[in-house]
């Protein structure tokens, strides 16, 4: 499936052979530079079309409005850690001026088989007349590809003295020469920024043309670099202004930046306020590394799940330390006939008992420090959730809009251990999905699964289905997402009650055998004819009507009204529905599908299997923990799932989905 990017986002490449196919909708220079581990480009390191090959890339060899970038990774040179794809605007060409007056560029990276691999288009442009479009760079060995959207004012010119290349005036004319356009003198380009669209990032300490004067035509810029108004020999003399006399419209300007950087950085995450002396620093949120305060978030969270992880992996190994020290030294006292009575026996017990406390306090006491910090900035990062990471009970869903763009998680319930049961650290998954949802309404051995009947918990794990359909539906834009429901026996008709009276379902709820035969034998069809298309890079043939939302199919009491065929279909929808955007939430017991022995083993295997109560079945491998899952639940009483629902529903009619 396509990973369609926004501005920051990173996608893992799967192939080394690639092509970049770039829409413009007008004639576009394409242009490739090559960096190493500091981010500087080199002179060779640069494809256009004049010098339409390098080692690994493929520019054309024209403007045009439709360029297609050629990559070989295996061919790219050793020392290149960063392949960087430029796109600009004909100079004298008679076409746009800026980008912000074109059509939005878009750009789709496809591997082997001509299958799609990302997108991204670049939104928000204005002033624009170059800019980094998307870079292919190294990570761990693998490479990834990002979605930059860097735009620059100043062409060419300003791009390549950016990234590092001492004649960037120069290379900017030639490689605009060889595209087939004839280059005319151009006003003083504006400073470096991206769009306003991601928050205007603005080089402050740039020289401006009001406060630096120009040097004369023969003056050089440092470290080389020519100055960019210096006029072609045919267009005559150049004014040399005097110190005190205003720069000559056209005149040069000093790019050379000491700080420079071949994409624009993240923007800081907020600081902390001082701390007292002796004191940690207080907790912020989103203090953690990323491009967006939503990525700055998800990384914080995170990053408390595997402090909280440690900490108590600590303590429990310092605990076990002290108590098998506090072994051995009574196995030592008692391994000796002497000292098993009388007065030196029981003074080498308790004091052993007592160095086994003092080990336990000292822990405990670094493990109450750890939570105690852990608990700070949990009270600070919950109220800054947006929507998709926050509990039902967050003022953030009160102030709930529609959203236009899919977030990069969703949070599906909490994790807690039973060091810090207050403390609970949000369940993040990555959206789109990579695997189905299971709410296991069965037994599971837990003390609150126990203390209720069947029908109380079957009750349950529908309604925490509907909460998670709901969330899902809410953080994807209007007819991004549709969901189907199957249930056979029309038992959920109680929980299914905000959905449909909302009317934000497909079609009624499917009940029957005939119901669950239709349902699952459309989204079976969908996933093979998505499939095909992909593989074999004809997407364009896909019937027109064909819904392209991603599609979410909640099943409840599995399998009453399922026969053979119906199991089997549901089972491949499992195994291949994820990777064409169709994805299952089952709600189902176990137990109840046993008859089935161990056909059934890989479909509970696929899916994320979650609880209607709390239960402590999430084992961590890293630092083996059991991890207690508790489900996320709306208020008793709270109306805004209905709110949130309607609102969906409202969006979708305005917009036609």
């Amino acid at each position: 499936m396509t990973a369609e990017l926004v501005r920051g986002q990173n996608h893992p490449l799967p192939d080394t052979r690639l092509e970049i196919r770039v829409s413009a909708g007008h004639p576009v220079v394409a242009c490739a530079t090559c960096s190493d581990a500091q981010g500087t480009v080199r002179d060779e390191w640069v494809a256009h079309p004049g010098a339409p090959t390098m080692p690994g890339v493929e520019v054309p060899r024209r403007a045009t409005d439709a360029p297609r970038f050629t990559v070989d990774l295996d061919a790219v040179p050793e020392a290149v850690h960063q392949i960087n794809v430029l796109l600009a605007l004909p100079e004298g060409a008679g076409g746009p001026a800026q980008f912000g007056a074109t059509a939005a560029p878009f750009l789709a990276v496809t591997g082997q088989g001509d299958a799609e691999v990302a997108s991204f288009t670049i939104t928000g442009l204005d002033t624009e007349t170059a800019l980094v479009a998307v870079e292919l760079y190294r990570r761990q060995g693998a490479w990834k590809v990002r979605a930059v959207g860097q735009g620059y004012a100043g062409g060419l010119a300003q791009l390549l003295a950016d990234q590092g290349m001492v004649k960037a005036l120069e290379a900017a004319a030639d490689i605009q020469g060889s595209a087939g356009v004839l280059r005319t003198p151009r006003a003083e380009p504006a400073q470096l920024r991206t769009s306003a669209a991601d928050g205007a990032y603005i080089r402050p300490d740039m020289p401006r043309p009001d406060q630096t004067p120009a040097p004369g035509p023969d003056a050089t810029l440092p470290d080389g670099l020519s100055a960019p108004g210096q006029q072609p020999a045919s267009t005559g003399p150049q004014q040399t202004p005097t110190p005190d006399a205003p720069p000559t419209p056209g005149g040069p300007i000093n790019y050379a930046h000491p700080r420079r950087q071949s994409v624009a950085p993240p923007p800081p995450p907020p600081a902390a306020p001082p701390a007292q002396p002796g004191q940690p620093a207080a907790p912020v949120a989103g203090d953690a590394t990323g491009w967006s305060l939503e990525e700055r978030l998800y990384n914080q969270i995170w990053g408390m799940f595997e402090d909280l992880a440690r900490s108590v992996a600590a303590y429990r190994s310092a605990v076990d330390f002290a108590e098998t020290r506090m072994d051995q030294e009574l196995d030592q006292v008692l391994s000796d006939p002497r000292s098993r009575i009388g007065g030196a026996g029981d003074a080498a017990r308790e004091a052993a008992r007592a160095k086994c406390e003092q080990l336990t306090d000292q822990a405990r006491q670094a493990l109450d420090r750890d939570l105690a910090q852990l608990t700070a900035e949990s009270d600070v990062v919950e109220p800054a959730l947006p929507p998709a990471f926050a509990r039902w009970d967050n003022p953030a869903w009160h102030a709930y809009r529609v959203p236009m763009e899919i977030p990069m998680a969703l949070r599906l319930g909490d994790l807690q251990l039973p060091e810090s049961p207050e403390l609970r650290i949000p369940l993040l998954v990555r959206l789109p999905l990579e695997r189905g949802l299971w709410v296991d309404s069965g037994r599971t051995g837990s003390e609150a699964a126990m203390m209720l009947d069947d029908a109380q918990l079957r009750r349950l794990a529908m309604d925490n289905a509907v909460t998670h359909a709901a969330r899902l539906l809410a953080v994807y834009p209007p007819g991004e997402f549709t969901v189907h429901v199957i249930d056979p026996a029309g038992a959920a008709t109680a929980s299914l009650a905000p959905l449909v009276g909302s009317g934000v379902l497909a079609g009624p709820p499917a009940a029957g055998a005939q119901g669950v035969s239709a349902t699952l034998a459309a989204l079976t069809q969908r996933v093979d004819l998505v499939t095909m298309a992909v593989r074999g890079g004809a997407a364009d043939s896909l019937p027109p009507d064909l819904d392209t939302a991603e599609q979410l199919l909640i099943v409840n009491d599995f399998p009453h009204g399922f026969d053979d065929r119906a199991v089997t279909q549901l089972r491949y929808l499992a195994d291949e529905g994820p990777a064409v955007g169709v994805h299952l939430l089952m709600v189902a017991d176990r137990e109840d599908a046993s008859a089935y022995g161990p056909v059934l083993d890989p479909l509970w295997r696929s899916l994320l299997r979650i609880t209607p109560v709390p239960d402590d079945h999430l084992a961590d491998p890293w630092v083996r923990h059991a991890w207690t899952y508790e489900p996320l639940t709306v208020p008793p009483g709270s109306g805004v799932l209905r709110q949130v629902l309607d609102q969906v529903a409202a969006a979708r009619r305005s917009w036609g989905r």
